[in-house]
């Protein structure tokens, strides 16, 4: 260990790094706000108008809501090319992977319509385009002709029915807005700080939601929601989710979604979260997933308890119980946080970009010792 070893934090906890307006993560309290209003009084208000709070700080106009939900039903539908491009990627590709991969080959819009500059076109069609490729990808694993956006429909319901071939109930489109209203925005989350990494070097919108994008998927990220219903599935039934719990205390095996770096009490996403599960999963096979994991989150709090220390559920923790019963397969849940997540992405590029610096920090140094050169042989 170096000399300077304590001068460094190697995961940046609690280490302040920049400035911003967008969201407010208050982990001591369990709360968040985006653009300083409460998530709690956000859910019920459509998707796409909380998108453009948090992308451009104010509510839409009535023509901007108009103009925004015509944009991002246009970009839905997936252009010849595109569909070309999609047709190239092997079938069993995680689709995180087909995101990262194909979101920097999208061809950019060369004007801009919504009158919000160049950037925030290019990165709310990028928000369109990964709608559809996600759908469009899943459509293609199944063997199934690739779906079309519908003009009027609301965002979610036309993402389900370019998903399943089918329009969803009322029930199931309004479950979804309120989830991903949930996951559209988190601070200075790895994803996000992996995409303003990349746009401090002036990359394009298209490289800074890739690099968010792959930062994403990992298991310790937003990876954990189908981490969390696969360990559901594994466990099998509630009444084993003790004994599972402490096996892997036991040999020190992380529980995926239980926990959060930022929140030192209630996620306040899962409190929402977990009563709208609840009321969403009725079909025994959901209905069992979802009692397992209020079954491993009770045999946690049990655990934890019986050492003095307290522990909660996640957002990932029980948004896959939600996904599940919307019939989305566990592997597309990450790709489904994507969807969402990317407009706060597009909202720290731009926010970035108005004060652009190259992020470069130091390292502490702690290999061999320089060896001195010979002067002699000069």
């Amino acid at each position: 260990m170096s000399e300077n070893s304590s001068l460094f934090s190697a995961d940046l906890a609690g280490v302040v790094v920049g400035e911003t307006a967008i969201s407010d993560v208050q982990g001591d309290s369990g709360l968040l706000s985006y653009r300083g209003i409460d998530i709690n009084d956000l859910i019920g208000t459509p998707f796409l108008h909380v998108a453009w709070l948090v992308i451009f700080g104010d509510w839409p106009t009535e023509a901007e809501k108009r103009n925004l939900r015509t944009f991002m039903c246009d970009h839905a539908r997936l252009t010849h090319p595109e569909q070309d491009l999609l047709g190239h990627v092997p079938r069993d590709l995680h689709p995180m992977l087909m995101l990262q991969g194909v979101v920097p080959l999208l061809q950019m819009p060369e004007e801009e319509t919504l009158g919000k500059g160049l950037d925030a076109e290019h990165g709310l069609f990028i928000a369109a385009k990964i709608s559809a490729l996600i759908a469009a990808h899943y459509r293609l694993s199944q063997n199934k002709v690739i779906l079309h956006p519908t003009a009027g429909k609301l965002r979610h319901d036309n993402f389900l029915t370019m998903f399943h071939g089918k329009a969803p109930s009322r029930e199931q489109v309004r479950m979804l807005d309120a989830a991903q209203i949930l996951q559209m925005e988190h601070s200075f989350n790895a994803g996000t700080f992996a995409g303003r990494v990349c746009a401090s070097t002036l990359a394009p919108v298209q490289s800074s939601i890739s690099a968010s994008i792959g930062t994403l998927f990992g298991r310790l990220h937003g990876g954990a929601d189908q981490a969390a219903l696969e360990m559901a599935m594994e466990i099998g039934s509630p009444e084993k989710a003790e004994a599972y719990v402490q096996e892997c205390l036991a040999n020190k095996v992380k529980i995926m979604g239980m926990g959060h770096r930022e929140y030192r009490t209630v996620d306040p996403r899962a409190k929402i979260l977990k009563p709208m599960a609840m009321e969403l999963c009725t079909d025994p096979e959901s209905k069992n997933l979802l009692d397992t994991l209020v079954a491993v989150e009770a045999a946690c709090q049990k655990e934890f308890g019986s050492r003095g220390k307290e522990i909660w559920a996640n957002v990932e923790f029980y948004k896959g119980a939600v996904f599940h019963s919307l019939g989305i397969p566990t592997h597309y849940f990450t790709a489904m946080f994507a969807m969402a997540r990317v407009f706060g992405y597009v909202a720290h590029f731009l926010e970035f970009r108005q004060d652009n610096c190259l992020i470069r920090p130091r390292a502490a140094y702690t290999g061999k010792p320089t060896a001195a050169r010979d002067q002699s042989a000069a």
